[in-house]
């Protein structure tokens, strides 16, 4: 199922940034673009990361750079 219709990224997409480390809807961005053109996947994309316990996004939050590897889009 998509999230993001603009860029064409997928729940699954999103999850595997996630699990990569993407803690944050602006890490998820930075990773797929997902959420950076009209902004009606942000929501969504909240709900999938929801409000897990997160070590990088104190960090994140914080404004301090998180360097996080993730998979390359498909």
């Amino acid at each position: 199922m998509f999230v993001c219709s603009c860029f064409g990224v997928t729940e699954e997409q999103v999850k595997g940034h996630a699990e990569a480390g993407a803690c944050t809807p602006r890490q998820i961005a930075s990773a797929c673009k997902a959420g950076t053109d009209c902004g009606g996947c942000v929501r969504r994309i909240q709900a999938l990361l929801g409000r897990g316990a997160c070590p990088r996004r104190q960090l994140a939050d914080q404004g301090e750079p998180v360097l996080v590897e993730l998979p390359e889009a498909a």
